[in-house]
């Protein structure tokens, strides 16, 4: 079987030259259809720029990122957009829902963004809304959600039309104990589905619930459970740390991520149309 996501030697390369940062130093990775991957690193590992990478937010400096079969590496910003709005549902740490839409219609943006019409996405909305929980509360805007139920509604837009990657950003880093358990049994959960589910984390409680661990560090993979049967030789390279590395990595990912799928404006015209 071939692998969903393949990661081949990649660079993230920022300021090249004198002063360059490598933020990501050579890594491959593959993951399978069907995997619930957690990867994990503290600050200035290179986990933000790894999942911006996966969620097709940035391009490399070198090396091959392939999705779904599809050289993915090299597109251009609207063709990488295509490739979001097909492939990946993202969850955020910081919920990334727009505070004057209801819950439904916070779910139904990427859908807009799909060309999905009226009836077919309320429809689909409903349903993901009832998935996680939150059939109740599909007139309810954010202000008037917890914290939990806001990050089930992130939840909710991410599966609505079942993309094949469900990549999730510390989806658990703004929640109490409780949401943070109910948060991490819905992911379980679609995986248990059969979804292919990429956890970002700093932490290793969280990790260890998913069933392959990837440890990122200094921009290179330190170790990864699944590295013997993909092959791949996860220490390799290791010896040298990077030095100058950011202090405060991935400054700006939740407006990049955002641009990923919400610009108001732009979905309130495409709704004016239909």
């Amino acid at each position: 079987m071939s692998a969903l996501v393949e990661i081949r030697d990649i660079c993230k390369v920022y300021n090249p030259g004198e002063n360059e940062v490598r933020a990501l130093d050579h890594v491959s990775v593959s993951i399978d259809e069907g995997e619930f991957v957690a990867i994990i690193g503290q600050s200035g590992s290179g986990k933000s720029t790894l999942m911006n990478m996966l969620g097709c937010l940035d391009v490399p400096t070198s090396g091959l990122y392939r999705l779904h079969g599809q050289d993915v590496s090299h597109l251009t910003d609207d063709e990488l957009s295509d490739i979001r709005n097909r492939e990946i549902g993202f969850i955020f740490q910081g919920f990334n829902l727009i505070p004057n839409l209801t819950a439904l219609e916070n779910v139904e943006l990427p859908l807009i963004y799909r060309g999905v019409g009226k009836r077919e996405r309320t429809s689909l909305s409903e349903k993901a809304l009832g998935k996680v929980g939150l059939s109740h509360r599909i007139h309810h805007k954010p202000s008037e959600m917890s914290g939990g139920q806001q990050q089930r509604v992130a939840i909710a837009r991410a599966i609505a039309q079942a993309p094949p990657v469900i990549l999730a950003d510390e989806p658990t880093g703004n929640l109490d104990s409780h949401s943070t358990k109910e948060i991490m049994g819905i992911l379980r959960e679609l995986h248990g589905e059969g979804r292919t589910v990429i956890l970002i984390t700093h932490d290793n409680e969280i990790a260890s619930q998913a069933k392959r661990v990837i440890q990122i560090r200094d921009g290179k993979i330190e170790s990864d459970t699944g590295e013997e049967r993909n092959g791949v030789s996860a220490g390799a390279g290791n010896e040298e740390k990077a030095s100058g590395r950011p202090t405060e990595e991935g400054a700006g990912d939740q407006d990049m991520a955002a641009a990923a799928w919400a610009d108001t404006a732009d979905i309130r015209e495409r709704e004016r149309e239909q």
